[in-house]
């Protein structure tokens, strides 16, 4: 099975001293170990860039685009891409309409888009109730604590 594996996840899985450090690492390792393939987006890419080089006043971690790039490239050899298309375009745009979803959550929605382009039914995500009303797509958020 393949899991998208949510931006939060990612920023916890290469920050040590973070709290969930561990915690993603361990649901990485648990679900890589029982077979699963473990892909994101090019969307939780740009999503993990912002937040990693945002000022800590503002929220981010206050890491140099040299350091994210470093970080990156590790992420990008762990996990593959989904591929993006007009097809996940046209997803989203039903996602959004259908559910009628405004402001940040049009981020989540994107995802789910993308995931069902592919035929991806389950995400790994610190922020599962974000993903709750796309369960009647079939789509299943799992918390890395419950991996």
């Amino acid at each position: 099975m393949i899991y998208l594996v949510d931006t939060n996840v990612l920023l916890r899985f290469s920050r040590p001293e973070d709290p969930r450090y561990q915690i993603s690492r361990n649901a990485v390792h648990t679900l890589e170990a029982d077979g699963h393939q473990l892909q994101t987006t090019l969307q939780n890419f740009a999503e993990f860039w912002n937040v990693s080089t945002r000022p800590t006043e503002r929220n981010g971690f206050g890491r140099t685009p040299v350091q994210t790039d470093d970080l990156l490239q590790d992420l990008e050899k762990a996990f593959s891409l989904l591929p993006d298309s007009a097809d996940v375009y046209r997803e989203w745009r039903r996602l959004v309409v259908k559910y009628d979803v405004s402001g940040v959550q049009v981020h989540d929605a994107r995802l789910v888009a993308a995931m069902i382009v592919h035929n991806v039914t389950h995400i790994l995500t610190f922020n599962a109730t974000d993903f709750e009303r796309y369960a009647d797509e079939g789509i299943v958020a799992a918390d890395p604590a419950a991996v």
